[in-house]
């Protein structure tokens, strides 16, 4: 009698159908951890400003997934050697690199557990899985934290041409419809090639690489980094800070019970426990979402003016400019502030502050982006590039932000 075996797809939107090779990475995406992804959203409170950006980490992890599945393909096709448990480990790392964001993804990085990345937590997660999958993470973890003895393994998963960031760009432009940030992911992987165990890009791909670098620096402005996008996640922060403050107050502050446990402790990267772990994973955009929904109507002005602004749209105004605004000014607008909604200087802090924010698309202190020249030479993008921008590219460009209530300037 004949057996079927029946093919694991997901159908991508931007990719088409991606297959899921083996059993133990579909046993991975049907885990809890993984599956909660679909309710963490990857642009944080980017659909505000695009209202297509409701795509989630999910989308993104299966995606980056599809591209590592390319780029393995390629470099074997090109005799760079990749042993089975090795492509296995590619695949597991990058499902996982994201798998320790909280709510709303980097808007949130900081606000429910203090002084410990996403980075560090994707690192517990698989940690973790890996007890329950009797080591089957451990090539993966290695290829995680960049210990690994084949560099280039690493490279695939976090660089700066990484398989993230390919598929990160393109999903989230198609997503915002920004069309500047799309770029040719198929052909920066087909380009790929490994010299003395560092990935590198082959000559004819150096325009690829050039378009990728522009791309980014067009995202960051136009979309990371969009002033609505960032006075947004600026009240979502503040909003969770207050939260705080007032469930210490009266305990009585309604919040699912995970949430609450996060608003009541202070959790660090030393007492992160696997049963915290547990508690983290059950967080997500809706609990988030549903505690804004209650905390709107709360006594407490401050606490329920920033969750209506938050779920009405109806934000602070912000102004970005090349140069911080002078304190004179700020204190100014402090304290008109504080006489129009009669606030107290802590609570005039909610509603009248200022940042600043960074962009650089090529970090080469960090690590450079090499091109495979003709002659088997390998130099930087920046000097093999006839682009005069690219080398500018590398520079980090600061702007300054203050965010204030509309009817407080006159």
């Amino acid at each position: 009698m004949a057996t079927t075996r029946k093919l694991k797809l997901f159908n991508d939107p931007i990719y088409g159908f991606i297959r899921i090779p083996n059993p133990q990475l579909f046993k991975l995406i049907s885990h809890p951890y993984f599956q909660r992804l679909r309710r963490i959203s990857q642009m944080g409170m980017s659909y505000l400003v695009f209202p297509g950006a409701h795509h989630t980490r999910f989308h993104h992890a299966l995606g980056s997934m599809h591209l590592m599945q390319q780029a393995i393909q390629v470099l074997r096709y090109k005799e760079v050697d990749i042993t089975d448990d090795e492509a296995s480990g590619l695949l597991y790392a990058i499902l996982l690199h994201d798998i320790g964001h909280g709510p709303f993804s980097h808007a949130m990085e900081h606000s429910l557990v203090n002084g410990i990345s996403h980075e560090e937590l994707s690192l517990l997660f698989m940690e973790q899985l890996n007890k329950e999958l009797d080591g089957e993470l451990t090539v993966a973890i290695e290829i995680f934290k960049g210990t690994h003895p084949k560099k280039f393994l690493n490279q695939l998963v976090s660089s700066q041409l990484d398989m993230d960031r390919l598929d990160y760009l393109k999903r989230d432009s198609f997503y915002t419809g920004v069309a500047e940030g799309n770029i040719n992911a198929e052909r920066l992987i087909t380009m790929l090639n490994v010299v003395d165990g560092s990935l590198v890009v082959e000559e004819k791909g150096i325009y690829s690489v050039e378009k990728f670098l522009m791309a980014r620096r067009f995202m960051y402005w136009q979309v990371y980094l969009h002033k609505t996008g960032i006075v947004a996640e600026q009240l979502l922060i503040r909003v969770l800070r207050r939260a705080r403050e007032v469930h210490a107050n009266d305990g009585s502050l309604p919040a699912s019970e995970p949430l609450r446990y996060f608003l009541t402790n202070e959790v660090r990267r030393e007492n992160f426990t696997p049963e915290i772990l547990l508690k983290f994973s059950s967080l997500d955009d809706v609990d988030i979402l549903s505690a804004l929904k209650a905390w709107q109507h709360h006594p407490d002005f401050v606490l329920s003016e920033l969750s209506k602004m938050i779920l009405n749209r109806e934000l602070l105004k912000i102004k970005v400019k090349n140069r911080e605004v002078s304190e004179k000014k700020f204190e100014k607008i402090k304290s008109d502030c504080k006489s129009i909604y009669q606030l107290s200087d802590k609570e005039v802090s909610y509603f009248v502050f200022k940042g600043a924010i960074e962009n650089r698309a090529y970090d080469r202190e960090k690590e450079n982006i090499n091109i495979l020249m003709s002659n088997s030479r390998t130099i930087d993008v920046a000097k093999a590039s006839d682009h005069l921008n690219l080398d500018a590219l590398s520079k980090t460009v600061t702007k300054y932000y203050m965010c204030y209530p509309k009817k407080s300037v006159t």
